[in-house]
């Protein structure tokens, strides 16, 4: 007898992405006188090189690398169908393999970037995934069916685990060919592996059904074992015990954390305190652009960056200055050291995994934390978008307001307001 409950093939895909923009090493200038659902739909996503706008500097895409769909029974039991035994019954099955939902190394898919991953892989396969936290083995694992014919039986739940790698872009300017200029989808840092998994499906399978190849029902019919002894001999109703192959199989499943790198991509350098800053000439304000709010330094040690009008009182708390600066790839990173209080711009430790975490000022340290990456739009525009090292998440805030904290966000602002100016003073 087969399960009435449709079967999709399963299959792998390759998208391979390749960067084709080339970005100029250019210091950067003052000018002269943007938990959010994830994308479902193929035409949101983004290539390395496709074109952005300056609205996007200050957000982050994930693009996929490689998909691998396979087939998993999740929850299995042998059952044994007598004449006189057909028709509907409830199978409490064991749990055969845990799938957890993992993207990088955080397992609890926290924050937009996270989600919008997972999105944009159901999207890309067409699939209906799991965009957030959920293990398998909180599935009920009763099976009702209604058995027609006896026989022994592989009563199972089963699903299409979904594995692969993806990386990070963020809009950044890049030289073209003819040395002008233009903004560009970059891979930025952050990549890694990610699970996830599409709606479980339930069913039974005989040994005498004919099953479509690399389907959920295939799986649980290799597992049911129809060659061994257990699967020829007669049984009274009911359960059967596990073949060597079942046991063998569930005991090989265990559950394995995420390869690769998480979406903090770099490591915390921890808080030793640094000698000396080596800092650029000239100070900055960042500002929202063309409009008085900037960044202002908090004067006390609990409290965070907020958005501030400059006045003669500001106390140089809305001067930033760039430190120990360094390029790559025409991406520039920096410390940034408050003019003001003399702190570094960080994001506090003790919350550095939460969206929406603020920014504050701390002690200067060799830490990555005090780490951002700063992307810019074309020469002759000041607009910027700003990246903790260590998260990372993009620095924007939540509305305009004055007294507005700046915090982070997994995939920025896509509104917009995680994009600022940079202007000399």
């Amino acid at each position: 007898m087969r399960p009435t409950t449709p079967v999709t093939r399963t299959g792998r895909t390759l998208l391979a992405c390749a960067a084709s923009a080339a970005l100029a090493t250019v210091g950067l200038a003052a000018s002269p006188a943007s938990a959010v659902p994830a994308k479902s739909t193929a035409a949101t996503q983004v290539k390395p090189g496709d074109v952005c706008t300056a609205a996007a500097l200050g957000t982050r895409r994930p693009y996929i690398k490689t998909t691998e769909v396979t087939p998993e029974i999740t929850h299995f039991k042998g059952w044994y169908v007598t004449q006189g035994t057909t028709g509907y019954q409830s199978v409490t099955t064991s749990t055969q393999t845990t799938i957890s939902v993992s993207v990088g190394l955080n397992g609890n898919v926290q924050g937009s970037f996270a989600a919008e991953t997972l999105g944009t892989v159901g999207a890309s396969l067409g699939l209906n995934v799991q965009v957030n936290y959920s293990s398998t083995s909180s599935e009920s694992n009763t099976v009702t069916w209604n058995f027609s014919r006896p026989g022994y039986y592989g009563v199972y739940k089963g699903t299409k685990k979904v594995t692969g790698t993806y990386g990070s872009l963020n809009c950044n300017r890049s030289q073209q060919g003819d040395g002008s200029w233009a903004l560009k989808w970059i891979e930025g840092p952050g990549s890694g592996s990610f699970t996830t998994y599409t709606t479980l499906e339930e069913g039974a399978v005989r040994c005498e059904d004919t099953v479509p190849p690399n389907s959920i029902m295939a799986k649980a019919k290799t597992l049911l074992d129809c060659a061994s002894p257990t699967a020829k001999a007669g049984h009274p109703a009911g359960a059967v015990a596990p073949t060597a192959k079942q046991t063998q199989h569930r005991l090989a499943q265990r559950p394995a954390p995420t390869t690769g790198t998480s979406t903090a991509q770099p490591k915390a350098t921890g808080r030793t305190a640094r000698a000396a800053l080596t800092c650029q000439p000239g100070a900055y304000r960042i500002d929202v652009p063309g409009k008085p709010l900037n960044w202002s330094a908090p004067l006390l040690a609990n409290d965070g960056i907020r958005l501030r009008v400059s006045t003669i009182f500001s106390a140089h708390l809305d001067n930033w200055r760039l430190c120990d600066v360094t390029e790559n790839n025409g991406v520039l990173e920096a410390t940034l050291w408050n003019w003001g209080n003399g702190g570094c711009a960080t994001v506090p430790a003790n919350i550095a995994n939460q969206e929406q975490a603020y920014l504050t000022t701390a002690t200067c340290a060799e830490d990555d934390l005090q780490r951002f990456y700063i992307y810019r739009d074309v020469p002759g525009s000041s607009k910027i978008g700003i990246q903790n090292k260590y998260t990372g998440s993009m620095m924007g805030h939540d509305r305009y307001g004055d007294g507005e904290l700046i915090r982070q966000y997994s995939s920025g602002r896509q509104d917009g307001t995680g994009t600022y100016s940079l202007t000399g003073v």
